[in-house]
């Protein structure tokens, strides 16, 4: 917001944060994907998340164990976004390697190449931190690429083949 402007109230009924920016109320799946509003979903994550790396790392890990690749995103998002500048090429990495993650899960094999082609290339050139894999994760990521331009369906790539290993032991 620019200095000295007031925040805009948005639509009437849109939930909006103190700065007029828009909040999602709903209640979403394991998938990330909005229900309608009244529904059950899973707990979502804090949208203000500043962990310590090593627990962002540990909640993102237990969150794709899960089949939970859009909370694990959430999770490593409120790490890339607070992260120092030396960091950022490795966090944005694995944010977007956890959302093409999540773009096999719903389905959708354009939205997920795009994301997987991104976050190869930041991996591949991320400096490894906080004992994450970056080049095993880039050589991941193009092994699902590899998958799917060869025409594997999304919904062919089974389950467990979509858990990365974010840390090297």
């Amino acid at each position: 917001m620019a200095p000295g402007s007031a925040p805009r109230p948005g639509p009437p009924g849109r939930d909006r944060d103190e700065l007029g920016r828009p909040r999602n109320a709903r209640p979403r799946d394991a998938l990330g994907r909005p229900l309608p509003p009244g529904s059950h979903g899973v707990e979502p994550i804090p949208e203000d998340l500043d962990l310590e790396p090593a627990e962002a790392l540990s909640r993102a890990q237990d969150l794709l164990d899960r089949g939970r690749a859009f909370n694990a995103h959430e999770v490593l998002e409120g790490s890339w976004k607070s992260c120092p500048p030396a960091e950022r090429e490795l966090w944005h990495g694995i944010t977007q390697l956890a959302v093409g993650i999540t773009h096999i899960q719903r389905g959708n094999a354009k939205g997920a190449l795009t994301l997987l082609h991104r976050a190869q290339a930041r991996l591949a050139g991320a400096v490894p931190l906080h004992r994450v894999d970056a080049t095993g994760l880039a050589t991941y990521a193009r092994t699902l690429i590899a998958d799917l331009e060869s025409g594997l369906a999304p919904g062919a790539i089974p389950a467990d083949r979509l858990k990365p290993r974010l840390q090297l032991p």
